[in-house]
């Protein structure tokens, strides 16, 4: 038996549990607008606002849920400053500290974008399209897309150095938290591009990239099972069911109606991609709850 088994759980809970579903989701969704920064074309613009518009508040969410679980809020700056001296702290060591400076960084950037994205679209200042355009847009955009790269897969790295069953008992998770983030901001970002009226070619290539992602994500937990050893078995055993939902209903269904867009009408992109919201939410609980239960 593994030796995670004889440590204590930290009590993590919802808090953590949606802080990690919205890290992901700030993540994954300034990453693909990024892409449709750098590597689409102008009719891919408001698919790239609406990823800077989604990852800005995610970002203010998951931030505000993970201040709320520490147990004594109002010092949640120490992580960030010496109480006595009052100068920046970096633990280089210790992944929550790196986690803070990180998250800090990449809401920084988020806001600048943000702030661009507001100017492009005629809602803010027009002095503040430099921002969205130009050599310091492209500069934000890129140093912003490597701080979601990291938020994305550090929820699951931060799990990994916990020591408790299945979390650290394989070298995957971070990865897995990773894929997932990308596709659930994917499926968010379809079905708030619907209701923004996203050009119907950015929504057709943000739709062929979820559905790869799905692909990769079921293939990552795959081998994330799998890698977990003897582990597995105690997991499945007592979350079996609620995986199985997991994996059924939030990566097989999606990718069946990916693949049979006729089968519910106007209704079948909709669908897909609340499931897949819904199915990488319910991972996260299952990852979460399940170790700390053991």
């Amino acid at each position: 038996m593994s030796d995670t088994f004889f440590t204590a759980p930290p009590h993590w809970q919802w808090l953590v549990i949606l802080y990690f579903f919205f890290g992901g989701l700030a993540g994954g969704s300034y990453l693909i607008a990024v892409l449709a920064d750098f590597f689409g074309d102008a009719s891919d613009r408001g698919l790239a606002r609406l990823g800077y518009y989604v990852a800005l508040p995610a970002v203010g969410i998951g931030g505000l849920l993970l201040i709320g679980d520490l147990t004594r809020p109002e010092r949640f700056w120490h992580m960030l400053v010496m109480s006595e001296r009052g100068w920046p702290i970096l633990k280089y060591w210790s992944p929550m500290s790196v986690g803070s400076w990180g998250l800090l960084a990449f809401g920084g950037l988020a806001f600048l974008s943000f702030l661009g994205a507001l100017a492009e679209s005629g809602r803010a200042p027009a002095a503040l399209s430099v921002l969205r355009h130009g050599p310091l847009a492209r500069l934000i955009a890129g140093l912003g897309g490597l701080g979601a790269f990291f938020l994305a897969g550090y929820t699951g790295v931060l799990l990994a150095v916990t020591n408790r069953p299945v979390w650290s008992d394989t070298p995957l998770l971070g990865f897995l938290f990773l894929v997932s983030a990308n596709s659930i901001a994917a499926a968010a970002l379809i079905l708030l591009g619907r209701w923004q009226g996203v050009g119907s070619s950015s929504m057709a290539r943000l739709a062929r990239m979820d559905r790869w992602l799905i692909v990769l994500e079921l293939l990552a937990l795959i081998a994330f099972v799998l890698s977990l050893g003897p582990v597995a078995r105690v997991w499945v055993s007592a979350w079996g069911v609620l995986l199985l939902g997991v994996v059924l209903a939030g990566l097989v269904a999606p990718l069946a109606l990916h693949w049979r867009p006729d089968l519910l009408g106007s209704l079948t992109a909709p669908a897909a991609a609340v499931l897949v919201v819904v199915g990488g939410f319910m991972l996260r609980v299952v990852i979460v709850l399940a170790a700390e239960a053991v």
